[in-house]
């Protein structure tokens, strides 16, 4: 009881700081593509650009992981990757070229990345065996991120796209003054045995390959979602109500996410969502313009995004140990958002052209999402032991 008391007050700023980094998402995510739209970019500009944004996930995570696993300084590392974040962010209220664009986005998400995977390690860590409590703390990441999604439509469609530096840096401090919170204590690591290398067994590397491609799937929804809308016909406060309904439908599905994988297990679960994602993708190919059907598409990120993040997040942590935790959230983030997300955006920034083929970069990604059920089915049925 005690133990559980003493756990509550860091749980409680752990829970802050996902709101916060995730509002930041919902802030960036959605509308940076209309943001480099407004400034004088084209499509496929555009998507070289948000292409970085991921790339840049391949290696950050990686080099921080490793500071992280010999160190044992996750917290540490989540304040100076807020801190770093907030101070490089400020370039963008500089109205630069692409090169300059380029360059500023590759130096602020390389701290940015430090961020995520060590808080996940120290969220799972500070509950211990009571794992089934994350899907109620990471769900005030999406609460964050459907207030600012839906916020930052309406201040677009009434201020313009200039507003959206000015809500991320304030988003931006308010991450920093939370993780100032975490305790700088050091995970318990003996240093005394012999480590082994990481290992990447048969069932780890099948999720790994279906990450990616799941990742590429999304490609047009992380980067040309509002612009698509646009096209369509809606309004970036419409598409704001939009995203927030997905994003409602994952706080739903992390409060039974829990619950779903205790039944039904990992595997039977990504095959069930990734499904569902491929149906999404169709319907947004074909079935856009149409107000309800766009609306259960964005249901469905429920499994997109809620029930995948959810178990994958289980996946690694139950099969990689203390020692490479932080590498194997590092490996999941930078070969999926990473690798996954920037080949999806820039393969629909080549695709996209004058948006008179934007329903074909639907259809493509319906493909991949129907090859990353594949490779789900390649993962073994039976359990594995975590790696040492």
């Amino acid at each position: 009881m005690s133990q559980s008391s003493a756990m509550t007050p860091q749980l409680r700023w752990i829970s802050a700081c996902y709101f916060f980094f995730f509002a930041i998402l919902g802030v960036l995510v959605p509308y940076l593509g209309v943001f480099f739209e407004h400034r004088g970019f084209d499509a496929q500009e555009i998507g070289f650009l948000l292409a970085i944004l991921m790339a840049t996930r391949i290696v950050a995570p990686n080099i921080w992981a490793q500071v992280a696993d010999r160190t044992g300084m996750r917290g540490q590392l989540v304040k100076l990757g807020a801190a770093c974040s907030a101070v490089t962010f400020l370039s963008f209220f500089y109205h630069g070229d692409f090169v300059y664009l380029a360059i500023s986005l590759s130096i602020y998400t390389f701290f940015w990345n430090a961020i995520l995977a060590q808080l996940e390690v120290i969220t799972l860590e500070t509950l211990g065996s009571n794992t089934g409590g994350y899907g109620k703390i990471r769900s005030f990441g999406s609460l964050g991120y459907l207030v600012f999604v839906v916020g930052v439509g309406f201040a677009i469609s009434e201020w313009g796209t200039e507003v959206l530096p000015c809500v991320g840096l304030s988003l931006f401090l308010g991450l920093l003054a939370c993780a100032l919170a975490l305790p700088n204590t050091r995970a318990s690591i003996d240093k005394t045995s012999v480590v082994k290398p990481l290992k990447i067994d048969k069932a780890i590397f099948w999720f790994l390959l279906s990450a990616v491609l799941l990742q590429m799937s999304a490609g047009p929804f992380y980067g040309f979602f509002v612009l698509y809308l646009k096209q369509v016909g809606y309004t970036e406060s419409a598409a704001g109500i939009y995203v927030a309904l997905g994003v409602l439908a994952e706080i739903v599905m992390f409060m039974y996410a829990p619950r779903l994988m205790g039944r039904f297990g990992v595997r039977r679960l990504l095959l069930v969502s990734i499904a569902m994602t491929a149906a999404r993708w169709l319907l947004m190919a074909f079935c856009a313009h149409s107000m309800w059907w766009l609306a259960i598409a964005q249901l469905l990120h429920a499994f997109t995004f809620g029930l995948v993040h959810a178990a994958s997040i289980q996946f690694v942590h139950q099969h990689f140990d203390i020692r490479h935790r932080s590498k194997g959230q590092a490996l999941y983030a930078s070969l999926s958002f990473g690798v996954g997300g920037a080949l999806g955006t820039w393969l629909c920034g080549m695709i996209w052209g004058d948006g008179s083929l934007a329903w074909l970069s639907w259809l493509v990604d319906g493909i991949c999402a129907v090859l990353s059920m594949l490779a789900v089915l390649m993962i073994p049925k039976a359990s594995q032991q975590p790696s040492a």
